[in-house]
């Protein structure tokens, strides 16, 4: 397990030496996945991808408490910290693990500090990794990152299916649960890839989630200022939502980015994050519009619901999914969610009036949409 993750943002000396050798030889370690696959041809053969989730929202939303909660299901797997660096070849990496004594770890809270407590098996996001391997203009705030419908990558589409399948095989697992913030922009490739793809968006009242990217920003700079590895960590697996190398979504519209840009530049973190937050729940609005295959396969999570009637939402989260509830994991999950007491909005009046002035249209129009149909295949 990398400890990036961890507290004090330490990153273990293997999980820097190993990840870096990977990241500099991304297109050997893609043959060696590719080769992988080959030997298990037989095995991933009887392996179905059906109806894969995919959790995807800006970051702060609810993601990480959404797919831990999806990934608990007893018919589903995600992405875990222990799967990097060899995350090109979950087969083999997997069953080294399972075969090797591992030490037991106490679960320790993240770097986030939102009480969230972590061990190498808790799922996580790095299926980034994958992506930034195939699409290497990726997370460059200057050009759209937009891949529609119309997008085409065969190569990447032959390795994401395979390592899905490998995944699901080596983890016994019917349904893989995918959570990426990136996702966002890449929701209607992803259902040409997957057809019967579901898709949570999570969506968070603007003041709170402002004020909750704006202390994790600068929670993540304080501690990765005099620590280059964690900063080089970061890069590594994709994560740019936070600290010094901060780098916002571009959903299509460069010269709104260009402000968002010039208003972080500029100290203006406040009306950065909200013209960031309109930005990429407006391109989201846009789509679940214009698109009725998307609008179908998407459910949008207020995270205020979430936390004022877990149970509820949960439930309507799993039947949109196409899995069955299990009462006793619906009560484990509902347990955890609650609105985060830690901190408050330390906002002035004013700087309210200017989040709600800047946000406001979009949230109506996400508030306003209307409530899921009911869906006929669970497991």
């Amino acid at each position: 397990m990398s400890e990036a993750a961890a507290g004090d943002f330490h990153v273990d000396g293997w999980v820097h030496a190993v990840g870096g050798f990977v990241c500099r030889h991304r297109s050997w370690w893609i043959r060696l996945g590719n080769l992988e696959t080959r030997l298990l041809a037989d095995e991933i053969a009887r392996t179905e991808i059906r109806a894969p989730i995919y959790v995807a929202g800006l970051a702060r939303s609810g993601t990480t408490v959404l797919l831990e909660i999806l990934d608990a299901h007893p018919h589903t797997t995600a992405h875990r910290y222990s799967d990097y660096p060899l995350l090109y070849i979950p087969y083999l990496w997997n069953r080294f693990l399972q075969r090797v004594p591992q030490r037991r770890m106490a679960p320790v809270e993240r770097s986030h500090g939102d009480r969230i407590m972590i061990t190498p098996e808790s799922p996580e996001a790095f299926e980034e990794v994958l992506w930034m391997s195939f699409f290497p203009n990726l997370h460059d705030p200057r050009t759209s990152e937009v891949l529609d419908g119309n997008t085409r990558h065969p190569q990447f589409e032959q390795f994401y299916r395979d390592h899905v399948r490998k995944l699901l095989a080596v983890r016994g697992a019917e349904r893989y649960v995918s959570k990426g913030n990136y996702n966002v922009t890449r929701l209607e490739y992803l259902l040409a890839l997957f057809p019967d793809a579901r898709f949570v968006i999570p969506v968070r009242d603007p003041v709170w989630h402002v004020a909750s990217l704006m202390k994790q920003h600068r929670l993540f700079c304080a501690r990765t200022r005099d620590n280059p590895k964690a900063r080089t960590h970061l890069r590594r697996v994709g994560h740019f939502e936070f600290g010094p190398d901060r780098r916002p979504i571009n959903a299509g519209d460069t010269e709104c980015v260009q402000a968002i840009c010039a208003h972080f530049a500029a100290g203006r973190d406040i009306e950065g994050w909200a013209l960031y937050w309109n930005h990429l729940y407006g391109y989201l609005a846009d789509r679940l519009e214009q698109d009725e295959r998307l609008r179908e396969a998407a459910l949008v999570v207020h995270y205020e619901a979430l936390c004022s009637d877990p149970r509820g939402i949960l439930r309507q989260v799993l039947e949109h999914c196409r899995l069955a509830e299990v009462p006793e994991h619906i009560e484990r999950a509902a347990a955890r969610v609650r609105f985060p007491d830690y901190y408050q909005p330390p906002f002035t009046r004013h700087e309210r009036t200017l989040i709600e002035r800047l946000t406001a249209a979009t949230a109506a129009r996400l508030a306003a949409r209307p409530k899921q149909s009911g869906v006929s295949q669970i497991l």
